[in-house]
Parts: C-alpha cells; sequence; structure tokens
C-alpha cells in the first residue's frame, strides 16, 4: 500500500526545500528587521544598543516557543503522520509573519506595539518548532538508507535559502528607497510578501504523499503510544541529549554569522548596511549549495566525521571571523561570513540524517524535534542576546570570540562520544522494548 501511494523522491525533496525555505524567510526576516530596523520603530526611547538587545529580546521568544510547538506538532506528527502537520505549520508562520507586516509602531500605539510583536513571534517560533522536524523526517522516511544524508540534506538547505531570500528582499529595498522611506513603510513590503510566498509552500505540500515509513508501522500496527514525548525520554534519553549537544555548535554559529553579524558590522565596525547585507547574501548562496555536499560526505564518511569537522571548524573561525569584519573590506568581509557558513554546513549537513536515525518511528517526529529544539533556546535563541551583551560590556569582540568557540567544545565532545547511526533502516528501528538505538558509547 505504502508504495502504490509514495511521491518519487525528487518531488518530495523539492515540497520540503519549498517549504523549509518559506518558513526559515520568515522566521529570519524576523531575525534580520530586529537588527535593522525594529529597536527604532517598536523601542524608540531606548539607545541605539539597548534598544538592539530590547528588538532581539522579542526574537528570543520564538525560541522559547519552539519546543512547545516540537512537542504539540511531534505529538500528533507521530499519531496522525508527518504531511497534514507540515502543512498546518506552513499556514501558522505565513499568517504570522503577514500579520507583523501590519502591525501599527510604537508610535501609533505605544507598548502595545511590542507586545502585538512578541504575540507573532511566539506564533513563529511555535510553528518552526514543529516545522523542522517534520520536514527532514519526510525526506529521510522516503530516501533510501545509502543517500540519506544528501537527500535529507535538502531541506536544511531551506535555512540559507530562507536567508538568501530575505536579506535579498531587504538589501533591494534598502539599494532603492531612502533610509527614511525604509524605516517608516518599506520594512513592511518583506513580511506581506509571505502571504504569496505559503500559498505556493501550501499548493506544493499538498501533492505529496505521507512517508512511507510511516505508513508501513501503520499497517504493521506498530502501536501509537498515547504521549510519545513520555516514551522518547523513557526510552531515548541519551539521543535527545546528543541533539541538543550537537545542535549547540551549530545553533549559536548560525545566529552569530547571520543576526549578530549585521550589528556588530554596522555599530562596531561603522560599516553601512547594504554591505553587510550583501555579504550576508553571498556567503547564504555558497551555503545553500556546501550543505547537500556536506550531507553527501556523510553517507560516504560517516555522520560523525563531518559534523566533527565542522565543530571544530566554526570555533576556530570564530577567532578570524571578527578581525576581518573589522577590516570593513568588502572582500575580507564577505570571507568572514562565507567561510564561516561553509564551516557551520559540515554539522548542518548530516544533522537531518543523523537525528532521523536516532528514534522510532512512532515517536521520530517528537524525538527529532525535542532534541532540535530545547537546544534552540538555550543555543540559537539567546546567541544574539548574549553577543550583544558582551559586546556591550566589554566594547570587544574577542568574548564572543570565546563564546562560540566554547559552544564548539560542547558539540565536539557530545558527537565524539556518540556513535555512528549510518546506514540505518529506519523501518526497522525500535525502541528499548525491542532493538536499542542508544547511539551513546
Amino acid at each position: 500500500m505504502a508504495e502504490k501511494t509514495r511521491t518519487p523522491i525528487g518531488k518530495i525533496v523539492a515540497a520540503s526545500l519549498i517549504g523549509t525555505t518559506i518558513e526559515w524567510y520568515d522566521f529570519f526576516l524576523y531575525g534580520s528587521a530586529a537588527a535593522l530596523v525594529f529597536p527604532a520603530i517598536f523601542f524608540p526611547a531606548s539607545d541605539p544598543l539597548t534598544g538592539t538587545l530590547l528588538a532581539f529580546l522579542t526574537y528570543a521568544v520564538g525560541f522559547v516557543a519552539r519546543p512547545l510547538g516540537a512537542l504539540v506538532f511531534g505529538h500528533y506528527g507521530d499519531r496522525l503522520g508527518r504531511k497534514r502537520l507540515l502543512v498546518v505549520s506552513l499556514l501558522m508562520m505565513g499568517g504570522a509573519t503577514f500579520l507583523i507586516g501590519c502591525l501599527p509602531t510604537h508610535a501609533a500605539v505605544g507598548a502595545l506595539a511590542p507586545l502585538l510583536l512578541t504575540l507573532l513571534r511566539l506564533v513563529q517560533g511555535f510553528a518552526l518548532g514543529g516545522e523542522w522536524g517534520g520536514a527532514v523526517l519526510i525526506v529521510s522516511e522516503h530516501g533510501d538508507a545509502q543517500r540519506r544524508g544528501f537527500w535529507a540534506s535538502w531541506p536544511q538547505s531551506g535555512a540559507p535559502g530562507g536567508n538568501l531570500l530575505a536579506t535579498a528582499v531587504l538589501a533591494v529595498l534598502a539599494a532603492v528607497q531612502s533610509a527614511d522611506a525604509f524605516q517608516s513603510w518599506g520594512w513592511r513590503v518583506p513580511f506581506l510578501l509571505s502571504g504569496v510566498l505559503v500559498l505556493v509552500g501550501l499548493w506544493i505540500r499538498l501533492s505529496i504523499s505521507e512517508s512511507p515509513v510511516f505508513q508501513q508501522a501503520v499497517a504493521n500496527a506498530e502501536p501509537a503510544t498515547s504521549m510519545p514525548i513520555v516514551e522518547v525520554f523513557r526510552h531515548h534519553w541519551r539521543d535527545v541529549l546528543t541533539a541538543i549537544g550537537a545542535r549547540f555548535a551549530e545553533n549559536v554559529s548560525y545566529y552569530v554569522l547571520t543576526a549578530f553579524v549585521l550589528v556588530y558590522a554596522t555599530t562596531a565596525a561603522k560599516l553601512g548596511k547594504p554591505l553587510v547585507l550583501n555579504a550576508v547574501l553571498i556567503g547564504s548562496a555558497v551555503h545553500f549549495f556546501s550543505i547537500p555536499l556536506w550531507g553527501a560526505l556523510s553517507d560516504r564518511l560517516g555522520r560523525r566525521p563531518v559534523y566533527l569537522l565542522g565543530a571544530a571548524g566554526v570555533g576556530l573561525w570564530a577567532f578570524a571571523f571578527f578581525p576581518l569584519i573589522d577590516t570593513r573590506n568588502f572582500a575580507a568581509v564577505t570571507l568572514a561570513v562565507t567561510v564561516g557558513l561553509v564551516m557551520h554546513g559540515a554539522m548542518y549537513g548530516p544533522q537531518a540524517a543523523f537525528f532521523s536515525e536516532l528514534f522510532a518511528t512512532r515517536m521520530r517526529y517528537s524525538g527529532v524535534s525535542i532534541g532540535a529544539q530545547l537546544a534552540s533556546i538555550v543555543a540559537g535563541g539567546l546567541a544574539p542576546l548574549i553577543a550583544v551583551a558582551l559586546l556591550q560590556a566589554y566594547k570587544s569582540s574577542f568574548p564572543i570570540m570565546l563564546y562560540v568557540a566554547g559552544a564548539a567544545v560542547l558539540t565536539l565532545i557530545t558527537v565524539f562520544v556518540s556513535r555512528e547511526t549510518r546506514g540505518r533502516d529506519l523501518a526497522t528501528l525500535r525502541d528499548a522494548e525491542g532493538t536499542p538505538t542508544s547511539t551513546t558509547r
């Protein structure tokens, strides 16, 4: 039955990639706006760095909501299937982003403006918390074990794809508008554009089939637990810790490289916004194509070696990243961002297959989602906030270098003590009541 309704892997990858690109466009658009626009229009009474800190605080709220989204979407995704939940997450994310573009400013309604902004950011985070796990699973569970790293890495490219799209739109608007026009109304355009993008993503996602691995589990009458998350922590708690630790450096480094860099370059290095946006644009384009290459390499060498290389790479590159930004040279700034993102891709590329291979089918959505999103609170969610606070306190980038390097050490230790997962059969993977699946040595 599963084979008759199976969608070709190429179409599955395309649907997943387009959907995740749109969702990450929505999410990263907020991060860029938090660095460039929101401090002035939602927190105008604050000095520039404090206003930025407050804007990034609302940015971090989205990360706090992601584990809740992971919990709810994972629960129903393990019981009802992957496809339905992916449609819901896309609609929620797109709707929240569109409404941000309609928000009144602080000048119009006072304190109500940042409150509404925070509420919509919570909806964004909730939706993204459920999106990531479903998107990578529907590809992982359609593809074969020999090429799972490659196929499953394509939804991961949705992150730089979304960032690329968001940065490109902002860069175009910054180039064709005056600073006053952009701050007055131009910033709303990319948020409103999300409504059109969501309709495209929805049409594509509705055309694909459910995961054959999930269909097989249902056909074989594998029981759906009443609370999948409880079973995850009962049988896979070590795997959840593995996912959290592995994600730490990946999450911290990415938001320093793509969100905080906008703050650092425009305040500490005194660079113009268009220059920094163009550097991130180029870096994101290279990042987009490097992720599947790293995923494919993990099919040949294993998930662990590639992941370890990426963690070590971002930890070391942090000490070159900020000095290159300080040169105020476009080529150097672009090199700083691009190399950092390529090193990040060595973690992000194998991550989808790696995490998918940790958990049993009827609790996989919950396990993958909660493991990834718990890390997002203390890693990616706080990274721009911590980086801005360190810059404000020490007037130096060196503490931020140590912060990124420390995150890399944590990930290196986690992945080093885990076991290789490459080649596992997702259809036969069981929990502790069947075949043990823990990957801790």
